[in-house]
């Protein structure tokens, strides 16, 4: 009978439940929301990377750059006509007449309107040379740099004014300065 009163060391597991009748729904909802998370972010990174593809790599690039400038050399390049110009001389800018600047000119155009609108306005146009020839200082004119600006200068300011073409570019022929 002693065994009969020997207490006993078995403990019993209670199981854990949730609350009598509730499911959990928290959790259900909670799973869903992550597996739609998932989706969208896996849809994202699959349109970026067709995206990706259909953008031309740069590869693809340097090969349409090659390619245009072998179709530019290829073509032979036009030369438009040239109107000469008379000389110009004209004091330089701060020199108080001690310092001329002799320059010929010739005008590049394309076109016989461009031509003939120039022979109808070169009292005009040389008076705008003039004005810009003799706004510019010694060291301005014996740079490279300021002729290279001397000549866009003239070639904006003419082709301000020209209604039937434009100056395609500015040659000076002679240019002396003392």
């Amino acid at each position: 009978m002693a065994e009969e009163k020997a207490p006993t060391t078995e403990t019993t597991a209670t199981p854990v439940s949730t609350p009598s009748g509730t499911k959990p729904y928290l959790l259900i909802g909670l799973v869903v929301v992550n597996m739609l998370v998932v989706a969208f972010v896996g849809f994202m990174v699959w349109k970026g990377r067709k995206a990706d593809e259909a953008k031309p790599g740069i590869e693809k690039v340097i090969e349409g750059e090659h390619q245009t400038q072998v179709e530019e050399q290829a073509k032979p390049e036009e030369v438009g006509k040239v109107i000469p110009l008379e000389t110009f001389i004209v004091n330089l800018a701060g020199s108080k007449g001690r310092k001329v600047l002799k320059v010929n000119m010739e005008l590049e155009v394309k076109g016989q309107e461009v031509i003939q609108e120039i022979e109808n306005r070169k009292a005009q146009i040389r008076d705008f040379i003039i004005i810009i020839l003799s706004s510019k200082s010694y060291d301005e004119v014996s740079a490279k740099e300021g002729k290279d600006a001397l000549r866009n200068e003239i070639k904006d300011n003419i082709n301000s004014f020209l209604s039937k073409g434009k100056i395609i570019n500015v040659y000076f022929t002679e240019l002396i300065y003392n």
